[in-house]
């Protein structure tokens, strides 16, 4: 199959592309505009360095790839950024995406996999956790407002085109490294917890902080459904597998099905790093829901992905490693 992924050079696109690169069968094409991203992720394929934004260039690459399958994960991806400059979001998130899937359209791109998000859901009720597809969407914040307009507009597309096929993957937390230590999270300025939690272990920061510890939780801090950066990576690979069988596409959740609160994840840091770093509470920030946790049936049932790295203090340790190789 001829892919193309978008945003390949980033944190989760650089391990999807380590495992398709690893089936062999796949001919794959990486584009990427570096601003976050490192070239050095990308393990297989060719590479481009181009911007969605440019949207004459975006159609010649569409145009002359003869490409099966869009995987598409290119996108600004910081919650408290996303407040502050919200155009920026709905630009890069929302109209570039547009864009993309209208090239795909065009030139005959049928398979779409979409790097979706569990923010989508904003801040469900207590009694809604945790959280299925069918589940209210009321995004809180331009992140995931600009997210969800997304998959409205591969929804709608799908309706109207009856050979385009998509699945948007709405991720939860997700952590760690690759198992064999090969690639990693490499992004400066790190906002994921695990990743500034092993940061912090190694001396890389004088101490971290916790956002609230006064949230509707048992020890006040949030609780998220982390999951480990492989897991998530092979579900891009079953959704692929999904469509390439002809089967109906749509919204799956990617996570665990189960939580842990910001002080758990601290602590689990400080046990297999051995270190116990300084962390300072500090005020809410804006757009945070106190709880979100996956209800992970669907994938798990209509698509048969298993998981298999479902353990908190693994998903540190690799955390870990990798932040030891850079």
């Amino acid at each position: 199959m001829k892919i193309l992924v978008t945003g390949g050079a980033g944190y989760i696109g650089s391990h999807v592309v380590k495992q398709l690169g690893e089936q062999t069968d796949h001919e794959i094409t990486v584009l990427d505009n570096l601003v976050t991203g490192f070239q050095e992720s990308i393990l297989y394929g060719d590479f481009i360095k181009a911007d969605l934004s440019n949207f004459k260039q975006i159609e010649e690459i569409i145009k002359k790839g003869n490409y099966d399958a869009v995987i598409h994960f290119a996108a600004s991806l910081v919650v408290p950024e996303s407040v502050e400059n919200p155009l920026k979001y709905y630009l890069n998130n929302t109209a570039n995406t547009a864009n993309l899937i209208k090239q795909c359209v065009t030139y005959g791109v049928n398979k779409f996999i979409f790097s979706s998000t569990a923010a989508v859901y904003g801040e469900p009720a207590p009694d809604l956790i945790p959280v299925t597809e069918e589940s209210p969407v009321a995004p809180i914040n331009p992140y995931g407002s600009s997210k969800l307009m997304s998959e409205t507009v591969l929804k709608d597309t799908a309706f109207a085109y009856n050979d385009f096929n998509y699945i948007a993957l709405r991720y939860f937390n997700v952590a760690g490294a690759s198992v064999d230590g090969k690639i990693g999270q490499s992004t400066e300025n790190a906002t994921l917890l695990i990743k500034v939690a092993a940061e912090t272990a190694l001396g890389k920061r004088d101490k971290m902080f916790i956002f609230g510890d006064d949230y509707p939780t048992e020890d006040g801090t949030c609780i998220r459904d982390y999951i480990h950066v492989e897991d998530l990576a092979s579900a891009h690979i079953r959704a692929l597998e999904h469509l390439e069988e002809g089967k109906e596409g749509g919204v799956f959740n990617c996570g665990y099905g189960h939580g842990f609160s910001v002080k758990e994840v601290l602590e689990t840091m400080k046990k297999v790093s051995g270190v116990d770093f300084p962390v300072e509470i500090k005020e809410r920030r804006a757009g945070d829901p106190a709880i979100l946790i996956s209800n992970n049936r669907k994938i798990r049932e209509v698509m048969h992905w298993t998981p298999k790295y479902d353990d908190l203090e693994l998903i540190c340790k690799t955390g870990l490693e990798w932040e030891k190789k850079i």
